[in-house]
């Protein structure tokens, strides 16, 4: 696995100076999937856009681990994505449901109008930004795939798709969604 990471917040102090409001790992982080599921570290949310912005509220409250961001918000998260088992390539659409319905959202599970690609083919009502932090990993869509590596950007459009770490090392990838809605019969 990846080294941890800090998650520094900054705010205003009671004079509106700025100031380093935490200094600290994500206080949310969670293995999903079982021991060969990735590991999702819940860095920030917003609820609205434009966010307000006050002295020092801090991240928004949440009940639980969901893949999604608030409606009309954001989430910024980091993943570490663990080399691709024999098992995991094996699931079935039933256990890829249950491993998404651990983040709140069963109904992303998404095979396109053939067979899946890949076990974990998803798709979301948004917009996300993968930065590839370090290692590599396969992007696959409905119809092909890509690999990206450390340094390299993906924009995710509401588009179904699976990730696939066959690298045989680590990869860290972080990950900016923004709500969305889709249009044109999509």
């Amino acid at each position: 696995m990846s080294k941890p990471f800090r998650r520094v917040v900054t705010g205003h102090d009671a004079q509106g100076r700025a100031i380093i409001q935490s200094d600290a790992p994500p206080p949310r982080t969670r293995k999903v999937g079982g021991p060969n599921g990735p590991t999702f570290y819940e860095v920030w949310n917003t609820r609205e856009t434009p966010v307000l912005i006050d002295r020092s509220s801090g991240e928004p409250p949440e009940a639980d681990l969901t893949l999604a961001p608030p409606k009309s918000g954001t989430r910024i998260r980091v993943l570490d994505f663990p080399p691709e088992s024999e098992e995991m390539r094996k699931i079935t659409s039933e256990q890829a449901r249950e491993h998404f319905a651990e983040l709140g959202a069963a109904n992303a599970v998404r095979h396109g109008s053939g067979p899946a690609r890949h076990p974990y083919m998803h798709r979301t009502e948004t917009v996300d930004y993968g930065i590839i932090l370090e290692g590599e990993i396969t992007l696959i869509m409905d119809e092909g795939e890509t690999v990206v590596r450390a340094g390299d950007i993906v924009i995710q459009r509401g588009t179904n798709h699976g990730w696939a770490n066959r690298s045989g090392k680590n990869c860290r990838v972080a990950f900016v969604l923004i709500d969305g809605r889709f249009t044109d019969g999509l």
